[in-house]
C-alpha cells in the first residue's frame, strides 16, 4: 500500500535548517519528500482526505501541549524520529487503517488531573511517566503520560478522582 507522507512545519520554512534536515530523514526513512503544511493542521480532515497519511509533526525542545491537537481523534502516534537535539519528530498515522495492526509497548495516555505531589510519585513509576503537561485556568492539568499498561493506568486514575481523556499514540 502507498503511503502519503506529510510534514507538518508550524513556523516559517525559509532558512531554517531543520525543516530541511527534516525533509531529508524523511526521505531517506520512506523514499520519497513529504507534502508539507505550514498553516492550521486538522489532523481528522487529514485522515478523511488520505486515510493513508502519514503525518510527521515537529515537536521542538521546551514545546508544550503539541499533543493537544490529537485529543478525540483517531490519531496515533507510531514512531518519533530525532531530527536535531532541539527537534524531534512524532509519526502519526489513522489508528483505523488497515496497515496499523502492530501493538506498541509503549503508549501515550492523555488525562485531565489536579495536581497533587501523591499523584505525580505513584505516576513516575512503573505505571507511568509525566511526558509533558499544560496547565488549564480551571486549575486542573492537561498531562500526557508515557506507559505500558492502559487498564492500570486507567485504574490509577480513576482511584484519586481524575478524568481520563484518552489514549492518544503509542510507539
Amino acid at each position: 500500500m502507498s503511503r502519503f507522507p506529510i510534514l507538518y512545519w508550524p513556523r516559517s520554512t525559509k532558512s531554517d535548517s531543520e525543516y530541511q534536515t527534516a525533509r531529508k530523514v524523511i526521505n531517506a526513512a520512506i523514499g520519497e519528500m513529504p507534502e508539507v503544511i505550514t498553516g492550521d493542521l486538522n489532523v481528522a480532515d487529514v485522515f478523511a482526505a488520505h486515510g493513508d497519511a502519514v503525518i510527521y509533526y515537529p515537536v521542538f525542545c521546551g514545546s508544550t501541549g503539541w499533543w493537544g491537537e490529537l485529543l478525540g481523534g483517531n490519531a496515533v502516534v507510531t514512531d518519533k524520529i530525532i531530527v536535531s537535539p532541539e527537534c524531534q519528530l512524532m509519526v502519526i498515522e489513522d489508528a483505523s487503517a488497515a496497515h496499523h495492526a502492530r501493538r506498541a509497548t509503549h503508549q501515550l495516555f492523555a488525562a485531565e488531573i489536579y495536581p497533587t505531589s501523591g499523584f505525580f510519585k505513584k505516576m513516575n513509576s512503573e505505571i507511568a511517566t509525566v511526558a509533558d503537561m499544560l496547565a488549564t485556568d480551571s486549575g486542573t492539568i492537561l498531562a500526557l503520560f508515557s506507559g505500558h499498561d492502559k487498564n492500570k493506568f486507567v485504574n490509577i486514575l480513576e482511584s484519586t478522582g481524575n478524568s481520563y481523556l484518552g489514549c492518544i499514540g503509542q510507539y
